[in-house]
């Protein structure tokens, strides 16, 4: 195994520790266990559905008040949802925790690591 081969595979076992790490920490169970519970509940799920049917009515006909009424309708549902909103939390707690992690491997390597280009590749 010559050096380049020697580090990347030094590189690939840190890897798998630090997904590890993550996937056994609190924050991740969590997020987890929220996604189960939203899974589970049929009237979250229903909301939710709802939700981004009329999004998506909203988006391709003409302003409609009556649509928009309802969005809003469902939105003030879903923010009293208890599993909606635990989900909601443990989804910012992790993304919060992923883009601290991003930062700590931006700052050692001296560039962006996860920098959005957009989309597309050129």
């Amino acid at each position: 195994m010559n050096d380049l081969q020697f580090e990347e595979q030094a590189v690939e076992d840190e890897l798998r520790t630090f997904v590890q790490t993550l996937t056994d920490s609190e924050t991740y169970r969590e997020f987890v266990e929220a996604s189960e519970a939203l899974n589970d509940d049929s009237e979250a799920t229903a909301l939710l559905r709802e939700f981004k049917q009329k999004q998506q009515e909203l988006q391709q006909d003409e302003f409609d008040q009556s649509v928009m009424s309802e969005l809003q309708d469902i939105k003030s549902k879903m923010a009293n949802n208890d599993t909606i909103q635990r989900h909601r939390k443990a989804q910012e707690v992790l993304v919060e925790l992923l883009q601290e992690t991003n930062d700590v491997i931006s700052e050692q390597i001296g560039r962006e690591f996860a920098q959005s280009t957009g989309g597309g590749c050129c």
